[in-house]
């Protein structure tokens, strides 16, 4: 007869190994996220841009790009998906695979005005994406042509009463913030001008210098080689100081203007699918940071009269979410609709 206890011993060691067994899968199914995550990147990672190559935004997302190559080890890669006000790359990015593999910069516009200038938009971009860092501020600068005489703001609001009809106010699209900007003059200091809207900014900044139309908001980036040789006079500048690009010039505020729509910046920023994983967005969010902070890359951001930022995923989150509320409310002031 056998024994009882030296029968139930195997089957107890069985079922301790079959426990241990269970136990280490269940730890390397767990693991398997983290791993992942911990030898991105393996592969290239593209950085998608809205507008055509050769625009600032997307020579700034080639300065990232380089950046971001040396210190990932692996080929990061512009790609231009332009069309639709910025609709089109926004979206493709929106719905690419959350790994980090496809980023967007972009600027204020599609992730912002877009929701009240479009009835139905295919992304949310407070729900499908999520923010990376913000790469840099972009400052923007009301110039004139020479041929308008106000040497400031106040004197330019003179002139315009002076001349109902006549002064028009270029944009590089409806809803954007030369158009906020001239929707707001006209209904608080009773002037009268044109808007004269655009298909980008260059088209637009021709134009200005032709004296074709009298002025606009453009970015610092553009107009300043026409301010520097004298083809435009800067007036005043957007944000709460100075633009280190322009610094002789002053700010609304300085003059005396200090309302919402003319201390408005808004920055170029590094955004991803929803859904990446925190790791490795917070990982992206620390390298863009390193990068951008880097001397040589300061410098080449300043160059195209953008001011260098480079904050982390949390800091950028908070900041689109103050800025998100403004710029809806002096976008719908514009009344403009363009679907």
């Amino acid at each position: 007869m056998k024994n009882p206890k030296t029968s139930a011993a195997p089957a107890s060691g069985r079922r301790r190994a079959l426990g241990l067994g269970l136990l280490l899968g269940l730890a390397a199914i767990v693991a398997l996220p983290a791993s992942a995550q911990e030898g991105f990147p393996s592969r290239p990672i593209r950085i998608v841009v809205q507008y055509q190559a050769g625009g600032s935004t997307d020579i700034l997302a080639r300065i990232v790009a380089e950046g971001l190559s040396k210190r990932l080890g692996q080929p990061v890669v512009v790609e231009n998906r332009s069309g639709a006000g910025g609709i089109i790359g926004t979206d493709y990015v929106a719905k690419s695979a959350p790994d980090g593999y496809t980023l967007l910069l972009t600027v204020p516009g599609p992730i912002t005005a877009n929701m009240v200038l479009y009835s139905k938009l295919p992304y949310d971009p407070r729900t499908d994406l999520r923010m990376v860092s913000d790469i840099a501020t972009t400052r923007t600068v009301l110039a004139v042509h020479p041929s308008v005489p106000a040497k400031d703001f106040k004197g330019l609001i003179a002139a315009i009463r002076a001349a109902p009809g006549k002064y028009t106010m270029g944009s590089w699209g409806p809803g954007t913030q030369p158009h906020q900007v001239q929707v707001y003059m006209d209904k608080t200091y009773g002037t009268r001008t044109l808007h004269v809207p655009y298909k980008g900014e260059s088209p637009m900044a021709v134009d200005l210098i032709g004296g074709i139309i009298n002025m606009t908001v453009g970015s610092v980036t553009t107009l300043q080689p026409y301010i520097a040789a004298g083809k435009l006079r800067p007036l005043a500048v957007a944000g709460t100081r100075r633009a280190r690009a322009l610094p002789e010039v002053p700010t609304f505020a300085e003059q005396g203007f200090a309302d919402e729509v003319y201390a408005l910046t808004g920055p170029t920023s590094l955004m991803a699918p929803a859904k990446t994983p925190d790791a490795v967005v917070e990982r992206l969010g620390r390298e863009v940071s390193a990068v951008v902070h880097q001397p040589e890359v300061s410098r080449r951001i300043e160059e195209l009269g953008a001011e260098p930022l480079g904050n982390l995923p949390a800091d950028a989150t908070a900041a689109y979410r103050a800025f998100l509320p403004v710029t809806l409310r002096l976008t719908q002031a514009t009344g403009v609709k363009l679907d």
